[in-house]
C-alpha cells in the first residue's frame, strides 16, 4: 500500500501536523545533537572524569585538537553487536510467548481499541534472573555492560537508526491501520515524530515492546552492572550507590507492576512510532537514564547520614506523589464512585468524536491531585529524578542531565497535551482548564 492511497485518512484528533520552521528547526537540531550529545557524555566520562567542561576548556587553550577529540568516539565490536542480538532476542521471546493480562488501550483517534499482552514483570524478573545465573556459572563477569558500554552506544545508534528507518517504510507501505496514520506532509517532521500511531507485526507491537522492554529491563541490569564494576575498582560499594539503585528500581519495577496503565499514558496512547522513541527507547533511555550509575564507577560519592535520609525521603515522596495521582486516575477510569481523599470524585463530562464518526464520552477528573495540577504526578517524577541525581553529591554537572532532560520533557509534554486535548475536548476543555489552571505546581507552573 502506498502512501498516495494514505494520506487523505487523517485521524480527527491526535499529534502535531508540525508544519512550521520554528518547529521544524527545532527537530533537526535534536536529531543531529542528541546522538552527538550522547557520544560526548560516553567520552567526557571515559577520559575526561566526568568534566562536561573540560573538552572544551582544552580545545580552546590548545592543548587537545577537534580531531584528536574525535577520535575518543568509541567503535562499535563484534562483541557488542551479539550482546544486542541475544538481549533484543530473548526480550523479544518473552514479549511474544511469556503469559500476562490482556489490558486494553484508549481508543485511538480512528477508533480503535488495541489489545495487548501485560507480561512485563514477568520478562522483567527471568531477565534478571538469567542474568544471574549466568554471571553465576561464570559465563561472564557481572561488569559485561560497564566493560563493553562504548562500543554498545554506537550499535544501539546503529539500531535505532535502522529501526526509526524501518519504522517510516512501514508506515508507508504497510501500515498496521492506515487510518490512524498521520502525514503532515513534511518528511522530516513525518521521520521524526512518526506516521503510524501503533505499528503491529502480528502480535508484536512496537511501541509497547521498545518503549517498555529492552531499555526498561536493561537499566536495572545497567545498574548493577556500573555496581559491579564500582566493587572491582574500589573494593566496596557506595551508599550512593545502593540508594540510586534502589531508587531507580522502584520506579522500573512500578513501571512493570502497573504496565496496564502505562497503556493509557501519551507515549502509548498519542505519539506515533518514529525516530523520537525508535532511536529514543534504542540509544537515550538505556544511555542517558543511567548516567548517575555510570558517574559513581569512578566518582564513589559518600554521603553522610543527614544527606541519605534527606535525598531518600525526597525520592520516597516524589514517588509517592506519582504513584498516587496515577492510582487516583485509574480507579477514577474504573469506577466513577470510587471516594478520593475520602469523598465523591468531581469531574467535568465531556465528548470526543473518532475520525470513523462515532462519538465517545469522557470524564475530565478534577478531584484529588488532578484538582491541584493536571499534571501534579510529572512533579512527583520530577522529584524523584532529582534525587536520583542528588545521590552524586554536588560536585560535576554530569548526572544532572537527567533531571534537566526530565523538565524539558515532561514541560514539553504538558503544552502537547494542551494542544491535543483543545482539540479533542473542546469547550470543556477550556472549562476543565479553568478549574484547575494549574499544569505541574500550583503557583509556579
Amino acid at each position: 500500500m502506498k502512501k498516495e492511497s494514505l494520506s487523505h485518512s487523517q485521524p480527527a484528533w491526535g499529534r502535531y501536523s508540525g508544519n512550521d520552521i520554528g518547529n521544524n528547526l527545532l527537530l533537526a537540531s535534536i536529531f543531529v545533537f542528541a546522538p552527538i550529545m550522547t557520544i560526548f557524555f560516553h567520552i567526557v566520562f571515559q577520559h575526561f572524569g566526568c568534566s562536561i567542561y573540560e573538552p572544551f576548556i582544552r580545545l580552546m587553550n590548545g592543548t587537545i585538537t577537534l580531531w584528536e577529540l574525535l577520535q575518543l568516539f568509541p567503535t562499535p565490536t563484534v562483541t557488542a553487536f551479539a550482546m544486542l542480538f541475544v538481549w533484543y532476542s530473548i526480550q523479544i521471546a518473552f514479549y511474544l510467548y511469556l503469559p500476562g493480562m490482556i489490558g486494553s488501550g484508549q481508543n485511538t483517534p480512528a477508533g480503535h481499541q488495541l489489545k495487548y499482552n501485560v507480561n512485563g514483570m514477568r520478562a522483567f524478573v527471568l531477565s534478571h534472573v538469567l542474568f544471574f545465573i549466568c554471571v553465576g556459572i561464570g559465563l561472564f563477569p557481572a561488569t559485561i555492560v560497564y566493560d563493553n558500554w562504548g562500543s554498545l552506544l554506537i550499535v544501539s545508534n546503529i539500531i535505532g537508526y535502522c529501526l526509526a528507518g524501518f519504522a517510516y517504510i512501514k508506515a508507508h507501505y504497510f501500515p498496521t491501520h492506515p487510518d490512524d496514520c498521520k502525514f503532515s506532509g513534511n518528511i522530516i517532521y513525518d521521520f521524526f515524530m512518526g506516521v503510524e500511531l501503533n505499528p503491529r507485526i502480528g502480535n508484536f507491537d512496537f511501541k509497547l515492546f521498545f518503549n517498555g522492554r529492552p531499555g526498561i529491563i536493561g537499566w536495572s541490569i545497567v545498574n548493577i552492572s556500573f555496581m559491579a564494576a564500582q566493587y572491582r575498582t574500589f573494593n566496596t560499594v557506595s551508599m550512593s550507590m545502593v540508594l540510586v539503585l534502589v531508587l531507580q528500581l522502584l520506579y522500573i519495577v512500578d513501571f512493570f507492576w502497573h504496565e496496564d496503565w502505562y497503556l493509557c499514558t501519551i507515549d502509548i496512547a498519542h505519539d506515533h512510532f518514529g525516530w523520537y522513541l525508535a532511536w529514543g527507547d534504542a540509544v537515550w533511555l538505556p544511555f542517558n537514564y543511567t548516567l548517575q550509575g555510570l558517574y559513581l564507577t569512578i566518582h564513589p560519592y559518600e554521603m553522610s547520614t543527614n544527606e541519605l535520609i534527606v535525598v531518600g525521603t525526597l525520592g520516597v515522596i516524589g514517588y509517592l506523589i506519582f504513584r498516587t495521582a496515577n492510582n487516583q486516575k485509574t480507579y477514577f477510569r474504573k469506577d466513577h464512585k470510587i471516594p478520593i481523599f475520602g469523598k465523591t470524585p468531581s469531574f467535568i463530562e465531556a465528548t470526543y468524536q473518532t475520525s470513523d464518526g462515532r462519538i465517545h464520552s469522557s470524564n475530565l477528573l478534577t478531584s484529588g491531585m488532578w484538582g491541584v495540577a493536571r499534571h501534579f504526578n510529572y512533579f512527583g517524577d520530577l522529584c524523584l529524578s532529582f534525587a536520583f541525581c542528588a545521590c552524586c553529591g554536588f560536585v560535576h554537572l554530569f548526572p544532572y542531565f537527567y533531571i534537566i532532560y526530565m523538565t524539558c520533557l515532561l514541560v514539553g509534554r504538558v503544552e502537547r497535551d494542551q494542544s491535543r486535548l483543545k482539540e479533542k475536548y473542546g469547550s470543556k476543555w477550556d472549562e476543565y482548564c479553568s478549574q484547575v489552571p494549574w499544569k505541574i505546581l500550583p503557583y509556579l507552573y
